[in-house]
């Protein structure tokens, strides 16, 4: 299979990088710069990513480009174009103009490959704090914007280009055309990473990997796990066995939902009750970091127990989607990441399970493409994302059954008003906050001392990036106070209008 080899340099841009490419329908993989794949002959093409840092750091990350530079078409973004120049002899300063925005070429090199049928004038994206001022010898300018004279170069006798701007950003009016020009033309790579593709080889992979042993499933009741479950299911059939465990984190009734949903669809699911289990575990934690350390160890345990009584079971199935394989891991060591995954981190020496994850390659939307590809009703498919550790991680103290069933009772209320709206569909994802705050409030002719909860809802593509979903104020009116009105204990709601970057979609 033809790849694009994304190296990251810690830039924010990076994910969408790798989906433009895939948009195109070539698999492309994101690996931190220091810890580079071989470059296999299936690598057609190795991109370098921006980065918060200047090139001219002493702790800059810095790699050995002997590896694959000349031997495989590469293309330098941003920190990229300036390492590949720096490491040659350019000279790289601190930009005298600011160079973060929308910017035009002023100068396009319609000779150059990578340029082709790109306008004179283009808008693209810059986003650096360094230029490169001058560029080595056997490098040649083939873009400028007004400010930037070296937007782009070409090495010479190298299919090795550089560009300071982000094609990867939607700022970019022309970015995917320079990109296709990348990894079509120039890396010759075919577009045939399908869903239809990729369900074929990913079948054939699960039989030759798993052959006649018994997997176990922990299904959630979300996008991820039942098109992994689909998937098992049509390469190894009754051998799979399904575990939806209800955690006591779950959404109200989403335990019973979930279980006559999976009616008709062909799969050996098995409902597992652990609130108890769950709560125990959770006495007293409130730090985020924590609770999903205790939920990921606890899911664990169960599974173990569970699994144990099934005969011969060989591998523990889960659902991780590339994002949460991308977010447990950073350019710069584990200290540095977002948060942890509790079905990245692998399993403890214990249990004897292997893993096996058919979705780890995958965003979100493509997830829904696959799952479309295997006939998953809409219904399912269309489910927002709700998070691995539940509500645990929409609680923002330490865990009660009384703290869970406010906050089921408001999102019940919100979720179900959004689509009785017809708002559903247009939210990538929502839900409610129970925040550690109290307020002071008036019922009738009685003070009220109740607590506050916050609504969150959001638009993306693949969860990387989001907006806040700017909700109708009447809508969001009566959400108010049909939560005031009905849910015992409440007695604030507020809106959250924060955007990712810098907040995240959930609070913790």
């Amino acid at each position: 299979m033809h790849t694009i080899l994304i190296l990251d340099f810690g830039s924010q841009y990076t994910q969408l990088i790798a989906r433009k490419i895939r948009e195109l329908n070539v698999y492309s993989e994101i690996h931190p710069f220091n810890k580079i794949p071989p470059i296999t002959p299936d690598v057609k093409g190795v991109i370098l990513s921006g980065s918060p840092y200047s090139c001219t750091d002493k702790d800059a990350p810095k790699i050995d480009l002997s590896s694959f530079q000349a031997k495989v078409p590469m293309l330098g973004i941003c920190y990229g174009a300036q390492y590949m120049a720096y490491v040659s002899g350019g000279k790289i300063l601190p930009s005298q103009i600011r160079e973060y925005g929308r910017a035009n070429l002023s100068l396009v090199d319609s000779e150059c490959k990578l340029l082709k049928d790109v306008s004179p004038g283009s808008q693209v994206w810059m986003s650096h704090g360094d230029t490169i001022l001058d560029l080595p010898s056997g490098f040649s300018v083939i873009c400028s914007t007004d400010n930037v004279g070296n937007a782009g170069y070409k090495i010479d006798e190298q299919d090795t280009y550089a560009i300071q701007f982000h094609p990867e950003v939607t700022h970019s009016q022309e970015g995917v055309k320079i990109l296709k020009n990348f990894v079509i033309d120039i890396c010759n790579c075919s577009s045939d990473w399908t869903p239809k593709s990729f369900v074929g080889s990913t079948i054939e992979l699960l039989k030759e990997q798993i052959g006649n042993d018994r997997v176990v499933l922990g299904l959630s009741g979300g996008v991820d796990s039942s098109v992994a479950a689909i998937l098992l299911n049509k390469a190894i059939g009754e051998n799979l066995h399904c575990i939806f465990v209800d955690n006591g984190l779950l959404r109200k009734g989403e335990f019973e939902d979930v279980l006559t949903s999976y009616k008709g669809m062909g799969l050996n699911v098995r409902g597992v009750d652990a609130k108890q289990r769950f709560y125990l575990a959770l006495k007293d934690i409130t730090d985020p970091e924590q609770k999903r350390k205790a939920i990921g160890k606890t899911f664990i345990d169960v599974f173990d127990a569970e699994s144990s009584k099934i005969d011969d079971v060989k591998w523990l199935a889960q659902g991780t989607i590339y994002p949460d394989v991308i977010e447990s891991i950073s350019v710069k060591g584990p200290s540095a990441t977002i948060k942890s995954h509790h079905n990245v981190g692998g399993l403890p020496s214990y249990m004897r399970l292997k893993i096996v994850e058919p979705l780890r390659s995958l965003f979100k939307d493509e997830v829904r493409k696959v799952g479309r590809e295997l006939g998953i009703k809409q219904e399912l498919l269309g489910r927002h994302p709700f998070p691995g550790p539940g509500l645990a991680i929409r609680i923002l103290s330490d865990i009660t059954p009384e703290k869970v069933r406010i906050l089921q009772e408001v999102d019940h209320i919100f979720i179900q008003g959004l689509k009785d709206s017809g708002l559903y569909n247009k939210v990538w994802q929502a839900g409610a906050i129970l925040l550690p705050v109290q307020s002071v409030g008036v019922m009738g002719d009685e003070r009220t001392y109740e607590n506050v909860v916050a609504l969150r809802a959001v638009e993306s593509n693949d969860g990387m990036t989001a907006d806040w979903s700017h909700l109708p104020y009447e809508f969001l009116a009566d959400i108010s106070n049909a939560i005031i009105n009905r849910v015992k204990g409440v007695n604030r709601v507020v809106y959250d209008i924060s955007s990712k970057p810098p907040a995240t979609i959930e609070w913790e």
